[in-house]
């Protein structure tokens, strides 16, 4: 691990640490299993643009200085269980912080995504100090949906986020949203 410094996180069950290239073997894992990818419309990644899009987020953490986290169990540090966070990306109104998660099939239905998301928007919100944090999913993909809203989120439209697909729906938090849940 290149990073090991205060960008390292931990939940109540959760490591979360700034990704370095030799975690390339479990990102294509994860993001190259057709079961991760069901309502992905891009489809399975080949190994070009899995270390193009891991590279990024690595880069990511030099400048702007945070970005997708490799996630682990506090219970088994070095196995990888996902990936997610905040990084910031260009929406339609500008740009603002994108929430993202994915994780290996083992590791859903245990919550692991929800306390994933609190802790992005918590350093989001009060790290950052970012005004809202977007995020995006397919409207078939009913276990995104419900996470986005245990974590507050609330749809605010659609985005066309797929050239020649259907829209992606779209949720919006903003801080004072997340910190009257929080109080």
């Amino acid at each position: 691990m290149e990073n090991p410094d205060c960008t390292m996180r931990y939940t109540p069950r959760l490591l979360l640490r700034p990704p370095v290239v030799e975690d390339f073997d479990a990102y294509f894992e994860i993001h190259g299993d057709p079961q991760t990818n069901k309502f992905n419309p891009a489809g399975v990644p080949d190994k070009d643009k899995a270390l193009a899009a891991l590279a990024a987020y690595v880069a990511d953490w030099r400048e702007p200085g945070f970005g997708y986290w490799a996630v682990s169990t506090r219970e088994a540090s070095s196995l990888i269980v996902g990936f997610g966070g905040v990084r910031r990306k260009e929406f339609a109104d500008g740009p603002a912080l994108n929430l993202y998660f994915r994780f290996r099939p083992s590791a859903w239905g245990q919550g692991f995504a929800t306390e994933l998301a609190a802790a992005a928007l918590e350093f989001a919100f009060r790290d950052l100090g970012e005004p809202r944090v977007l995020a995006s999913t397919r409207a078939n993909n009913l276990p995104s949906q419900k996470t986005l809203t245990r974590a507050g989120f609330g749809q605010i439209g659609q985005i066309d986020d797929v050239k020649g697909g259907t829209p992606s729906l779209l949720f919006q938090i903003r801080a004072e949203d997340f910190a009257s849940r929080r109080a």
